[in-house]
């Protein structure tokens, strides 16, 4: 892909995460979950809403539960770090997974 097929949202973001040296799965990870946010929205990312957020979440609480949180992760580090939006990131949350009793 070309540098200027890449949105200049999307290339702050990969500055940012390897200015704090994430490892290249991570950073896949995070744009892949951005990726989803993106088409949610009809819009860029940089213009969401506190209800967006909601909505988002709603919409993928029908998810696993570790999907739902890995996606919410990249999304929440796309927000605090690269956009400074941390009203927004105030309202993501994640679902704890039940722990599983070792039996001996």
């Amino acid at each position: 892909m070309s540098m200027d097929t890449v949105s200049w949202l999307r290339q702050r973001m990969t500055e940012d995460m390897n200015a704090r040296k994430l490892c290249a799965g991570t950073q896949k990870g995070h744009i892949r979950s951005c990726k989803h946010f993106a088409p949610f929205l009809k819009r860029s990312p940089d213009t969401a809403t506190s209800e967006d957020t909601r909505r988002f979440q709603l919409r993928l609480s029908g998810a696993g539960m570790s999907i739902r949180n890995r996606i919410m992760t990249g999304l929440r580090f796309l927000l605090r770090v690269t956009l400074r939006r941390l009203d927004l990131v105030a309202e993501i949350y994640h679902i704890r997974e039940p722990q599983k009793i070792a039996l001996l």
